[in-house]
């Protein structure tokens, strides 16, 4: 067990937009991240989405608006981009796989990171596999070994710690691999994704083998996703891991009671305290990592 933990909170997401506590333009969605903050979040981990249609984008122009209003806020949190965006590829079906079909986005590892180069988060994450993930059956989720590489080199170079999304077992291989290759900092950056459709479950056998699974001296959280995702809360330290709470991941504060990012990062720092855990402040978070501070 550790006695002190940092609280990561998933702002939106990238999945599909069906409810209405859900953020989506870079106002609701900076907004959202900061009542996090002061809520008790060390750190806000960033999606955006299209503001007419709330799906998922990439596009640098609304992460930068984002970014913008959370640094010129009266809060300072640890800033982590997602950079899973430009790896979804939709086949044809079993009888025609190919040519991908409309809502295939599979660009190069450089133009997943552009809005990273340009912001320069103190994190941000990089997808450890390729997967099946959503609802769609002819859906993939690509991570290559040799994009991991070429993504983890350049985020080395722009001074960004990755934070390493691991959500299965065989996706902690390449966490090592990735080690091995020296493109990774030290402390490794670990984030354990339980409960995800066709990925880890989150039976706690599973979560141990993973734990047991990772890197000297990586500093590790991990959460689950639906109704898991409060237990998780007591669960993470007595594993030694910090927690993860957001809408990206739960949209519940109980049942049938619609949340806000505020009240799950609320609700988490009332369960850590409540065991005894003690909440870490983002600049605490920045020294246990041994991140480097941004204007």
């Amino acid at each position: 067990m550790i006695s002190e933990v940092f609280i990561t909170c998933a702002v939106t997401g990238g999945g599909t937009v069906k409810q209405a506590n859900v953020p989506i333009t870079p106002e609701q969605i900076a907004n959202s991240a900061i009542e996090a903050t002061r809520a008790g979040a060390a750190v806000v981990h960033i999606h955006v989405r299209d503001p007419e249609t709330g799906r998922s984008s990439r596009d640098p122009a609304l992460y930068r608006e984002v970014v913008q209003r959370i640094r010129k806020s009266d809060v300072n949190p640890l800033i982590n981009l997602t950079a899973g965006m430009g790896g979804d590829l939709i086949l044809g079906g079993p009888d025609a796989p190919l040519p991908p079909v409309a809502g295939t986005d599979l660009v190069s590892a450089r133009e997943r990171l552009v809005h990273v180069e340009e912001l320069r988060p103190e994190i941000c994450t990089l997808d450890c596999g390729s997967m099946n993930f959503r609802g769609n059956r002819e859906y993939v989720m690509i991570n290559t070994a040799g994009t991991l590489s070429a993504m983890a080199a350049h985020v080395q170079k722009l001074g960004v710690r990755p934070e390493l999304e691991v959500l299965d077992t065989g996706h902690l291989l390449h966490v090592h691999e990735l080690i091995e290759e020296g493109v990774i900092g030290d402390p490794p950056l670990v984030q354990l994704c339980m409960g995800i459709r066709y990925g880890a479950s989150h039976n706690l056998n599973t979560l141990l083998a993973m734990v047991s699974q990772l890197p000297p001296r990586a500093i590790y959280s991990t959460f689950s996703i639906g109704p898991m995702q409060l237990p998780y809360v007591a669960l993470a330290p007595l594993i030694g891991a910090n927690v993860r709470v957001g809408l990206e991941d739960n949209l519940y504060l109980s049942r049938g009671r619609l949340a806000t990012n505020a009240e799950l990062v609320q609700r988490a720092v009332e369960i850590l305290e409540r065991i005894g855990v003690r909440v870490m402040s983002p600049d605490e978070a920045r020294e246990k990592l041994a991140l480097k501070v941004r204007a």
